[in-house]
């Protein structure tokens, strides 16, 4: 099948949209017409730099879309099912599934280089093989995943509202409810409030937190993060810290979030500000490349007020079971999702919606496929 697609060829330059091949599904394969694909920072940091990876990569991970055909010995999908793509497979018998942990499956080895785990490159260009971003590559028409990637869901539910449940709501989500173990009457301060903080903000209400703290210099998402329950907003960190005490009565922020664009050393020192007694600092974001991440750990202060450093990769969740939970919880309208789609993008304005998005203008741009 030929697909078209947005293909990022080397380090420091802009998706370039092209034709290319997607191959049959083999065993253990899913062939997938994508509808919808977030534009997650993520891949924003793809280009910059991709640690383990390779170039040309398809980009996008953030989708969802029907199944077209499947290969041999699949059997959790099937042609005409609805699903939403699961950025980090889960196999659900390694040791850390075993475990519960699916988010670290043994399968996502090579999401760097969007290798499946049958050993398979799904794309050809020009004769040469090249992966999709996290086995996913959202940014093409079509793509070619492991079943381990699929998340069936219902088929009444809106494709375009649903894609953003493969990446960036259950990050954030689960990055106050799992990885920060929010609980009822804690003061929690969500530093950077894009399409991962907004949900880090609606988890730690769910979660039963008593007051919420959302940071951000952008004074559209402060007061999008109040509409979702945030209840107060400030647009820096020394403001964040100062609040964090008055709100927690002297002892400082139960958990805080780190969710910004771009993780940094500097980002670090001032999320971490607002940090209290027994308090969790939750380490979600990226850098664009690793060595910008490193961040000085005041070990002194951990010890003596039993400070905790967690990392939060897909927020701790189970790609199937918290995909379809978060859907219900929409359905139910516990959860918002509609309104975080700020802007609609054709394949051709891809690069002119990640420059929204560093503009700040975005709480979530979206792909849409069938736009020409």
């Amino acid at each position: 099948m030929r697909t078209r697609a947005a293909v990022l060829r080397r380090p420091e330059t802009e998706y370039e949209m092209v034709e290319l091949e997607v191959l049959d599904p083999g065993p253990g394969e899913v062939l997938v017409e994508m509808a919808y694909a977030g534009l997650c920072h993520s891949d924003e940091h793809l280009r910059h730099s991709n640690p383990g990876g390779r170039y040309p990569i398809v980009g996008g991970h953030e989708g969802s879309g029907v199944v077209l055909a499947v290969g041999p010995g699949v059997l959790s999908v099937a042609p005409g099912d609805h699903v939403v793509t699961s950025f980090l497979p889960a196999c659900g018998h390694c040791r850390f599934c075993a475990q519960g942990r699916s988010n670290l499956c043994d399968k996502g080895a090579t999401i760097a280089k969007g290798e499946l785990p049958t050993g398979t490159y799904p794309f050809r260009l020009d004769g040469e093989p090249l992966g999709g971003f996290c086995m996913i590559g959202a940014f093409a028409r079509h793509s070619l995943l492991s079943e381990f990637s699929c998340v069936r869901i219902d088929p009444w539910i809106a494709l375009d509202t649903a894609a953003l449940v493969a990446c960036s709501v259950p990050t954030g989500w689960g990055s106050a409810v799992y990885s920060g173990g929010v609980r009822p009457g804690d003061t929690v301060v969500v530093v950077g409030l894009g399409g991962v903080g907004i949900n880090a903000v609606q988890g730690a209400v769910h979660a039963g937190a008593m007051n919420v703290v959302g940071v951000d210099p952008v004074a559209m998402k402060r007061e999008f993060a109040g509409s979702v329950g945030a209840t107060h907003t400030v647009a820096g960190t020394d403001e964040a810290a100062g609040l964090a005490r008055q709100l927690s009565r002297g002892t400082g922020a139960d958990v805080v979030i780190v969710t910004v664009g771009k993780m940094s050393a500097e980002a670090y020192a001032g999320a971490s500000s607002s940090l209290g007694k027994g308090g969790t600092l939750v380490l979600t974001a990226l850098a664009d490349r690793p060595e910008d991440g490193n961040v000085s750990l005041g070990g002194q202060l951990a010890t003596v007020f039993e400070q905790r450093i967690q990392g939060s990769l897909f927020g701790s969740c189970n790609p199937f079971k918290d995909i379809p939970m978060l859907l219900r919880m929409h359905e139910e309208g516990r959860l918002e999702l509609d309104r975080l789609i700020t802007r609609r993008y054709s394949l051709d304005q891809l690069n002119e919606g990640y420059r929204d998005q560093a503009a700040g203008e975005t709480i979530r741009g979206l792909l849409d496929h069938s736009l020409t």
